[in-house]
């Protein structure tokens, strides 16, 4: 049978020695009362001993400093497991490869949109993968826009656009500008927008000018060019497409 034994402190100025493994310094007479006193286990784990090395007083020390709380504060709602996770698009853009029958200054044709079957003139090719062309705008009323290659046919006529610069044209020169919508009070609901929304900016007029001036004295000096460019082109009864040659 094993005894247990009380604790030995140690002498003054140090530190009580360990109990054995096992024993219990105030073991309990009963759930919630022990065998020691309050008083009896102060001097039996040697806290006098402490308190006198320390000028009676317990030795205090320095609490760790608080962590920086972060700047931003976790949502208090998170989302549940079933939501849908957009995912990461790990693709490299890759550049429009250009057909090899479009050329700058090769006559197009356009199949759909607003000026399907007009004939057009491609200038380049901007950094989107898009076409630049112009009607010019005097001859066919096609102003300078962008069109997607797919919706246009190359032909083999051409025309010099050496002195036609269009370096300043990009498909930011193309973006829309959001206009936020005002809201209107009691006073202004019932007035008319005077405002058209289809005026052209004289910058863009001026832009199509600069661009269609150099090119109408290159069409001129080509016999009929003017005339073929002004017409649209369609298909009449008995033209086979895949037998065309444009």
């Amino acid at each position: 049978m094993v005894t247990k034994r009380a604790d030995n402190p140690g002498p003054l100025g140090m530190a009580p020695e360990p109990s054995i493994a096992g024993v219990v310094r105030n073991p309990d007479l009963i759930r919630g009362i022990g065998k020691y006193s309050r008083s009896m286990m102060y001097h039996k784990r040697g806290l006098w001993a402490i308190k006198a090395i320390n000028g009676g007083v317990f030795p205090r020390h320095d609490k760790k400093a608080a962590a920086v709380a972060p700047a931003v504060k976790p949502p208090k709602f998170y989302p549940a497991d079933d939501v849908k996770k957009p995912l990461v698009n790990k693709r490299k853009a890759k550049p429009t490869k250009l057909r090899a029958s479009i050329t700058p200054g090769t006559v197009l044709i356009i199949l759909a949109g607003r000026f399907m079957g007009k004939r057009v003139v491609f200038l380049k090719q901007l950094s989107s993968g898009l076409l630049l062309v112009t009607g010019p705008f005097k001859i066919n009323g096609v102003p300078l826009r962008r069109v997607n290659q797919s919706y246009v046919i190359g032909t083999s006529t051409k025309i010099d656009i050496s002195g036609v610069n269009v370096d300043k044209f990009d498909d930011k020169y193309f973006a829309k500008e959001v206009q936020k919508k005002k809201k209107k009070g009691e006073g202004e609901f019932l007035e008319v927008e005077t405002e058209d929304k289809n005026v052209i900016p004289q910058v863009r007029k001026e832009d199509q000018k600069a661009v269609d001036t150099p090119l109408i004295e290159c069409i001129d000096t080509i016999a009929d060019m003017k005339e073929y460019l002004a017409a649209r082109f369609s298909l009449k009864q008995g033209m086979k497409p895949h037998e065309l040659v444009f």
